[in-house]
């Protein structure tokens, strides 16, 4: 992964294929118009310490309208992981680039975008320890902070330390809260 862009150089690629397109799009009254058509948000783990990533993917029609009112349509996938709130608009944003390039033949000196990837993590071992089955119920409940802490709070192993061991019939109660919506 020496030679993969850090994230400031890829944002930087999509805003010079941006700020090199716009000026021509306004010349000529092009309006870009961006219609998702599907949104998928999920939290995965990533690497060996299994850290909790948000992954989103989009599909958008970018709608380019000319100034008679005339369009052409341009459908493109984005996909992205960030370890904040950031995942869907960085895969709006790579959406964006991809309807552009593919839409106006802009040509590109990147490497191949299969350079660099995340591995995600093999599933979790049967032996769930308080730490590991805090980050599941943070699977279970889609990320949410405030709902898993409330589930945990009111659950068999509120006050196990996090080495300590969570048997089935433990997780099998916090599952089921977690399903059940309890502590909302």
């Amino acid at each position: 992964m020496g030679d993969a862009p850090t994230i400031q150089q890829a944002l930087a690629a999509v805003m010079a294929d941006v700020q090199a397109v716009g000026p021509v799009l306004r010349k000529h009254s092009v309006v870009v118009l961006p219609l998702v058509e599907t949104l998928d948000q999920r939290t995965v783990e990533v690497g060996k310490n299994r850290t909790l990533m948000g992954h989103a993917t989009v599909t958008v029609r970018y709608r380019f309208v000319g100034p008679d009112g005339s369009w052409l349509d341009a459908v493109t996938p984005g996909e992205a992981m960030d370890s904040g709130d950031k995942a869907v608009s960085k895969a709006m944003s790579v959406a964006f680039r991809t309807a552009l390039i593919q839409a106006l033949a802009l040509p590109t000196d990147e490497p191949d975008p299969d350079a660099t990837s995340y591995e995600r993590s093999d599933a979790p071992p049967d032996v769930r320890t308080v730490a590991r089955a805090k980050n599941a119920l943070m699977r279970l409940v889609g990320g949410d902070k405030d709902r898993a802490a409330a589930i945990w709070a009111h659950g068999p192993c509120a006050d196990a330390p996090a080495e300590a061991e969570v048997s089935d019939m433990d997780w099998a109660e916090i599952e089921a809260a977690a399903a059940e919506g309890a502590g909302t």
